[in-house]
C-alpha cells in the first residue's frame, strides 16, 4: 500500500517541478491575437469578397469591395462641376484672343509712323518760319497735327495693354476662384466615398473570419472581415506575485510550446497594473501567494506569423534561464 502512494507522490512532484522540460520553473501562458475589424464607412450591397477566411494577405490587397454604383455617379457629377468652375477661371483671366490684338498692334504701328510724319512737318515749318518763309499759322496747325499724332499712338499702346489684361475684373475672378475650390472640395469627397468602397489590407496577416457574402447589404461601419495582422500576435502569461519585481518592460523572455520546433522568443512590453485571481478577503500572509500579474511580451517577428491564437506555451524568466 505504501508503494502506489509513494509513487504518486513522486509524480506530483515531477509534474510541479517541470519533469521533462528542464529545471528551470516555466510558467503557464497562451498566444493572444489582437484582431482589426475591417469595415466600409458607407452602406451597400458586398460586391466581392476577394480573400475568403483562412486567406492570407499583403498589405495593400484587397478584401472586399461595397458596390458604389451611386457614389460613382454622384463623383462624375461633382467632376462635371469642377470642370465648369475651372474653365470660367481661365476664361477670365485669359487675355483677347490674338487676332484682336494683332490688329490693335497694327494699328499702333500706323499711329506711330503717323506721328513720326508729323514730327519731321513741324520741324520743316520751325525752319521755315526761322526764314520768314512760313506764316505763324502754319507753325501752329503743324504742332496741333503733331500732338494729335502723339495723342492716338499713345491711345493705341493703351488700348493694346488693356486688352492684354483679364477679361473680368479681380472681384469676379475671385469668386469664381472661390467657386472652383468649393467644386474641387466636393469632387475630393465624392472621391473619398468612392476609394472606401473597397477595402484593403492594412497590415500583412490572415483573414480569420467573414460575416457577410456577395449579394448581401452591408450597413455602414459593419465589420465584413476580421485581420489578424503578423505583428499583433503577443504571447500572455501570469507570474506570482513574488517575481513581480524581477520583471521589467524591454526583458527578452523564451517561450516553449508543443510541437514548436524551437524556443519563441518575445520582449516584454506590458505588465499588468494590478493582480488579477486575487481572493475576495483581506490579503494575509498566505492569500498573497494566490497573487498571480499578467504579463505580454511580442514575439519576434520571425515567428510570430506561425502562432495560433489560444495555443498554451510554458514561459520562463531571463533569470531563471
Amino acid at each position: 500500500m505504501k508503494r502506489p502512494r509513494l509513487l504518486a507522490v513522486c509524480i506530483a512532484t515531477c509534474i510541479l517541478a517541470g519533469c521533462g522540460h528542464d529545471d528551470a520553473p516555466s510558467y503557464q501562458g497562451y498566444v493572444e491575437g489582437e484582431f482589426l475589424y475591417l469595415a466600409a464607412p458607407q452602406a451597400g450591397y458586398l460586391k466581392s469578397l476577394d480573400a475568403p477566411r483562412g486567406t492570407r494577405v499583403s498589405e495593400g490587397q484587397p478584401v472586399f469591395a461595397v458596390a458604389a454604383d451611386p457614389d460613382i455617379d454622384a463623383l462624375q457629377e461633382a467632376e462635371a462641376r469642377a470642370d465648369s468652375a475651372r474653365g470660367k477661371v481661365e476664361n477670365l483671366k485669359e487675355p483677347r484672343r490674338q487676332t484682336e490684338i494683332a490688329t490693335l498692334e497694327a494699328n499702333l504701328r500706323a499711329a506711330l509712323a503717323n506721328l513720326r510724319l508729323a514730327k519731321t512737318r513741324l520741324e520743316r515749318q520751325k525752319s521755315l518760319a526761322h526764314e520768314n518763309f512760313v506764316s505763324q499759322a502754319a507753325i501752329d496747325e503743324a504742332i496741333g497735327n503733331y500732338d494729335q499724332a502723339l495723342a492716338q499712338a499713345q491711345a493705341a499702346r493703351q488700348q493694346i495693354s488693356t486688352y492684354q489684361d483679364t477679361l473680368g475684373r479681380e472681384p469676379e475672378v475671385r469668386s469664381a476662384e472661390a467657386e472652383l475650390q468649393a467644386a474641387e472640395a466636393q469632387t475630393a469627397q465624392r472621391r473619398w466615398t468612392v476609394e472606401r468602397k473597397t477595402v484593403s489590407a492594412p497590415a500583412a496577416g490572415e483573414i480569420a473570419d467573414t460575416w457577410y457574402r456577395p449579394g448581401e447589404w452591408v450597413p455602414a461601419g459593419a465589420p465584413v472581415a476580421s485581420l489578424l495582422p503578423d505583428d499583433r500576435r503577443r504571447l500572455r502569461f501570469f507570474i506570482p506575485e513574488t517575481l513581480l519585481a524581477r520583471v521589467q518592460i524591454g526583458q527578452t523572455i523564451e517561450a516553449r510550446c508543443d510541437g514548436c520546433a524551437a524556443p519563441i522568443r518575445a520582449v516584454i512590453d506590458f505588465i499588468a497594473p494590478q493582480a488579477e485571481f486575487t481572493p475576495p478577503v483581506i490579503y494575509s500572509q498566505e492569500s498573497r501567494g494566490k497573487l498571480v500579474f499578467r504579463v505580454e511580451a511580442a514575439p519576434a517577428r520571425e515567428q510570430a506569423a506561425a502562432l495560433r491564437p489560444g495555443l498554451p506555451v510554458d514561459v520562463r524568466l531571463p533569470t531563471e534561464q
